[in-house]
C-alpha cells in the first residue's frame, strides 16, 4: 500500500470542505484556532507513518481522550472482575442524544449511556483517578511514551477556558454523585477530565499513540496493554459510540471505530492494519469534523477496507 500517494489523494478530495461547519465557540479558547487548518497522518502496526497536511500540528484532543483513559482503566484492572467493574458503572449503548445530556442520567440512575458522552467520560476519569492518584498526569505520561514524543503537554488556556465555561460538566458530575456513581470529590474529578482533555498532540502523535488499537493490544514496545478481547471491545464501543449522536451515520459512511473531538480531531483504527488520525476544526451540528469525517470516508473508499 502506498500510504502517501492515497492520503495525497484524500486530502485533495477533503480539502473543499475544510472550510465548512463551524469551530468550537463555546470553549473560547478553541474558537481561536484557525479554520483552515487540515492534516491527516496513519500509522501501520509496524511503526512506519506517513503524513500529509498539517498532520504534525499540535490541537487540542478534547474528547479523543476518552478512548484512551477506557483503555488505561481496563489496563489497570486486568481480568473480569475489574472490568465487570467499570462497565457497571457506565453503558455500552449509543445515547442518541448529545454528547452532554443530562436527560437520560435521570431516567436510568445516573449511569452513563457510555462512556464516550460527558458523563460516562467523567466516570471512566473518577475510576482512573482512583487506580492511578493523579488521572491526568498518568495519561499524558502514557500518550508520551506510546506516541514518542516526549514533548507532549497540556495546553493551560484551554484547561481553563473549559474550567471557565464548565458549568454543564459540573452539573453531570454533582448529579452521577448524587446516585453514588463517583468515588473521588467532584470538583477533583472535573479538574482532571479537563485537563485530559487539554493535551495537544498532531495528527502523527495520535495516529502512533493509538497503535495498541490496531494491535490488538500491544504497545509500540512490544508488551501488552490490553487482552486481545479488551481491545475488540474498545474498538466496538468506538464504533457504536464513538461519535457523538452521528455513530450510525458514521460507521454507515466511514466503517471504522474512531473517537472525535471537538477540537476537531478524530482517530480512527483499522484492527490489524493501522490508525489514522484527521484533523480539520469545522465542525457539523453533532460535533464532528466535517473534512475530517469526508477524509476517513474517501480513505475507507480508495483503500475498500472497513471492518465490514
Amino acid at each position: 500500500m502506498d500510504y502517501q500517494a492515497v492520503l495525497e489523494e484524500v486530502a485533495a478530495y477533503a480539502r473543499p470542505l475544510v472550510r465548512r461547519g463551524r469551530v468550537a465557540d463555546y470553549i473560547p479558547a478553541l474558537e481561536r484556532v484557525p479554520a483552515d487548518r487540515f492534516g491527516i497522518a496513519v500509522a501501520d502496526i509496524h511503526g512506519a507513518v506517513h503524513g500529509v497536511g498539517d498532520w504534525e500540528v499540535p490541537f487540542s484532543v478534547q474528547s479523543i481522550s476518552k478512548a484512551f483513559s477506557l483503555a488505561l482503566v481496563m489496563a489497570q484492572s486486568p481480568g473480569s472482575q475489574g472490568e465487570d467493574g467499570i462497565w457497571k458503572r457506565v453503558g455500552r449503548e449509543p445515547s442518541g442524544t448529545p454528547f452532554n445530556s443530562l436527560v437520560q442520567l435521570e431516567a436510568e440512575n445516573g449511569i452513563p449511556r457510555n462512556p464516550f458522552i460527558n458523563a460516562g467520560a467523567l466516570v471512566v476519569t473518577d475510576r482512573l483517578q482512583t487506580l492511578t492518584g493523579d488521572a491526568s498526569t498518568s495519561m499524558l505520561e502514557f500518550l508520551r511514551e506510546e506516541s514518542g514524543n516526549p514533548d507532549l503537554a497540556f495546553d493551560p488556556a484551554v484547561a481553563e477556558s473549559e474550567a471557565g465555561h464548565g458549568d454543564r460538566n459540573a452539573a453531570l458530575a454533582h448529579f452521577m454523585a448524587s446516585f453514588g456513581n463517583l468515588e473521588n470529590p467532584v470538583p477533583s474529578v472535573i479538574e482532571h477530565y479537563f485537563w485530559q482533555c487539554a493535551i495537544e498532540m498532531s495528527c502523527r502523535d495520535l495516529a502512533v499513540a493509538g497503535g495498541f488499537l490496531a494491535r490488538h493490544g500491544l504497545r509500540a514496545d512490544g508488551s501488552r496493554l490490553l487482552e486481545a478481547r479488551e481491545a475488540k471491545r474498545i474498538n466496538a464501543v468506538m464504533l457504536t459510540c464513538g461519535t457523538y449522536d452521528a455513530a450510525g451515520e458514521f460507521a454507515y459512511r466511514v466503517g471504522l471505530p474512531a473517537k472525535s473531538g471537538v477540537g476537531g480531531g478524530i482517530i480512527a483504527v483499522i484492527p490489524g492494519r493501522c490508525t489514522l488520525c484527521v484533523w480539520s476544526p469545522g465542525l457539523d451540528a453533532r460535533g464532528n469534523s466535517v473534512a475530517g469525517a469526508a477524509a476517513l470516508d474517501h480513505f475507507t473508499t480508495l483503500t475498500g477496507w472497513s471492518v465490514f
